[in-house]
């Protein structure tokens, strides 16, 4: 099974022509989404389709090229749904994200391919060699500079081909370079239902302040970490009789399930990042 995700200016016959230039060269719609966003003018589509034959996939490739994305002026992409995203997880101490990804990945519940687990810490690493995956440490003090940590984190990305980067609780916080070099490729879970509790102890501030939910929320993270472009959140209502210690097993496990979904998301290709917001197909 193959998807086309594309985006244009909206216009009238988008729909068209991409239906038509797949079926003129046999190739089968299996399910179609599209979005016209009226915030920013722009067009979305997802498609998933099964060609024929290999032969019938490189003729619609050559072929829509040339006219429907050349016509609408059309950013376009084809991905192979069977093949797994490579994808790299950042990890600090916290592992309860961690524990979750390596699970549904081995379950055949995420569609990735884990090729490094890369920690500021050592805490995780009998956890993820034991899963059989390779484990680097990168510490992060007087003698190993943020700027020298994050060149060794983009050298394994790169030697791996990994094109997804999941920050499954990775306690620090990206350099805008490094941001920036991987723009709509990073993952982030926050540990509450944005905008929130910012600094240390969310879940005491939310305590004592009383809040009836808590949450989390995936996001692409940006220059500012904790304010790019949004892809999953999820609640949890609480009140009174809930203790910290209880909001933040509670929060844990709805971190775990949201992070999971957004990875899942992306792993379906379901995901169209425009400026500061994201469309979900």
């Amino acid at each position: 099974m193959n998807v086309l995700c594309l985006h244009c200016s909206d216009k009238p016959g988008i729909v068209a022509a991409v239906a038509t230039t797949l079926a003129n060269h046999e190739c089968n719609i299996e399910e179609s989404s599209q979005f016209n966003d009226p915030l920013s003018g722009q067009f979305f589509m997802r498609v998933m389709f099964t060609p024929l034959n290999k032969e019938s996939l490189e003729n619609f490739t050559t072929a829509f090229k040339d006219t429907a994305a050349k016509t609408f002026q059309m950013h376009w992409d084809i991905h192979d749904l069977a093949k797994p995203v490579k994808t790299a997880l950042l990890v600090s101490k916290t592992d309860h994200c961690l524990h979750d990804i390596l699970y549904r990945q081995r379950t055949g519940h995420l569609n990735i391919d884990i090729t490094a687990v890369i920690s500021n810490h050592e805490t995780n690493r009998a956890l993820v060699e034991q899963a059989g995956l390779p484990f680097h440490h990168l510490p992060v003090d007087a003698d190993h500079p943020k700027e020298q940590q994050e060149q060794k984190i983009s050298a394994i990305i790169d030697k791996t081909d990994a094109e997804l980067i999941v920050l499954a609780r990775y306690m620090q916080i990206l350099s805008n370079d490094m941001a920036q070099k991987y723009t709509g490729r990073v993952i982030n879970i926050h540990h509450s239902f944005l905008p929130g509790f910012k600094g240390a102890n969310p879940y005491r501030q939310a305590y004592e302040r009383g809040v009836k939910i808590i949450g989390a929320t995936a996001h692409f993270a940006s220059e500012d970490l904790d304010e790019g472009p949004i892809i999953e959140q999820e609640i949890v209502h609480i009140d009174h009789r809930h203790t910290r210690q209880i909001m933040q097993v509670m929060g844990r496990d709805t971190e775990s399930r949201t992070l999971a979904k957004a990875i899942d998301l992306y792993a379906k290709r379901r995901i169209f990042l425009h400026d500061a917001r994201t469309v979900i197909l």
